[in-house]
């Protein structure tokens, strides 16, 4: 155990990340040496920020928790605190259950975290974070919870409703994060078009985008979690307008059969999706769409799976990812609907669907070979620079493998000529012998 210090664990999603970010500022700020995910866990303070979106992210989150109750029986560490959406969600249940653990904090109220420990919350340093990403890119939150109530979905239990934050906040944050070297913004949210609905009366996602555009020093903004539903289409030609605001879309679709699209609560119909898809891809030449499917629903048939596989292999995907339905309690659908489809039917369906994702990834990455791709270096490793295009982002995208003929620099961009192409990655040589 080392005195003074800090390890903050976190898990599940880049949301998350931002405020474990935070936390560990104002830790700093308060003398204590702060870590993140280190390899081996050595503080006095151990903070777990958790996940509780689906069934396998509350267990990894449950194990973690247990871990580090017995690392706290052996005096490997002294404090054992957990906060995030897991125990947002089941604040008295884990409190009663677990009664090893110093505190549990919900999603919202980490903030008195330090108060406990007789530390100081500094207002003045709400914007600012120490960042976990590589130093050239970050994750921005624009706003928190969500209105849809969509059938499956535990997230409006756990967050409540929508809440923006300013615009005038947003392009603080960024011109703070600008001023520490970074490039590249992945704005996120787990409803980015629904933003400024509750501040502004109208949605503002066009205008936020334009404005943080605007920041000089901002040379990639990406956009992650849009909603098919009510979808600001004033936002396209600010895409299509703007070189630094990257021609990729992250928008959940989950279904595309009526019958599935009306169980989920989605709000939205295939004719309304499909004409939504070609607008988009009108109105921004060469977007990349990221969406992420849902097999196994209650009631999903055997023609409504074939539907969607159909959809894919019409709409051809950049991006895909697919999940298999979990029940989870309190939504409308554990309340209404009989999870009746067996475990191997909902994985054989993702295993199928997936499938056919890779075969037209791979024809859509071969398409780029012999182009010059605008590439971000992220990192240096043994054989290559890894990189990404405007079109990929971190952790979830493929990479762009950049052979070492001449040194490059991580977090600085680069002309990269594809040489060649796997499903869910490129390779490439610095063009015009960089």
């Amino acid at each position: 155990m080392v005195k003074n210090r800090v390890d903050i664990i976190t898990l599940g999603c880049s949301k998350n990340l931002v405020d474990s970010e935070r936390l560990m500022c104002q830790f700093k700020a308060n003398g204590y040496n702060v870590f993140h995910d280190a390899e081996k866990v050595s503080g006095e303070i151990v903070v777990v920020n958790t996940c509780g979106f689906i069934g396998d992210a509350k267990e990894e989150s449950i194990e973690m928790i247990l871990d580090l109750v017995e690392a706290k029986k052996r005096r490997k560490i002294k404090k054992l605190f957990v906060m995030g959406c897991l125990s947002e969600r089941y604040l008295q249940e884990l409190t009663g259950e677990i009664p090893e653990v110093d505190k549990f904090y919900g999603k919202f109220d980490w903030q008195n975290l330090l108060t406990d420990l007789g530390k100081v919350y500094d207002e003045k340093l709400s914007l600012q974070r120490i960042l976990t990403t590589p130093s050239h890119y970050a994750y921005v939150k624009i706003g928190e919870g969500c209105n849809r109530m969509c059938s499956y979905c535990a997230i409006p239990i756990i967050t409540g409703r929508y809440v923006s934050r300013t615009e005038e906040s947003l392009e603080d944050e960024v011109r703070l994060l600008v001023d520490q070297g970074v490039k590249e913004f992945q704005l996120i949210a787990q409803d980015l078009t629904y933003y400024g609905y509750d501040l502004y009366k109208e949605f503002r996602l066009p205008q936020l985008v334009s404005r943080i555009s605007d920041i000089k020093g901002v040379e990639w903004i990406r956009l992650h979690y849009a909603y098919p539903s009510q979808f600001p289409f004033d936002l396209l030609p600010v895409m299509a307008q703007r070189d630094n605001v990257c021609k990729y879309l992250d928008i959940a679709l989950q279904h595309i059969s009526d019958p599935m699209l009306q169980k989920m609560r989605r709000k939205v119909t295939k004719r309304e999706t499909l004409d939504l898809i070609a607008r988009i891809r009108k109105e921004v030449p060469g977007i990349h769409l990221r969406t992420t499917l849902m097999v196994g629903h209650p009631g999903e048939s055997e023609q409504d799976f074939e539907e969607l596989k159909a959809f894919v292999r019409e709409v051809r995907f950049e991006r895909m990812g697919a999940f298999a339905y979990s029940e989870e309690e309190g939504t409308y659908a554990a309340k209404h609907y009989k999870d009746e489809i067996p475990e191997e039917v909902k994985q054989e369906r993702l295993d199928e669907l997936m499938a056919i994702q890779e075969e037209i990834a791979y024809e859509i990455n071969r398409n780029k070979i012999g182009q010059s791709l605008r590439v971000m270096i992220d990192r240096e490793d043994a054989d290559y620079y890894v990189g990404r295009t405007q079109y990929d982002s971190p952790e979830v995208d493929p990479e762009v493998l950049v052979e070492k003929r001449s040194h490059l620099s991580v977090g600085h961009f680069y002309d990269i000529r594809i040489t060649d192409a796997q499903p869910f990655e490129l390779m490439g040589v610095p063009q015009n012998g960089v």
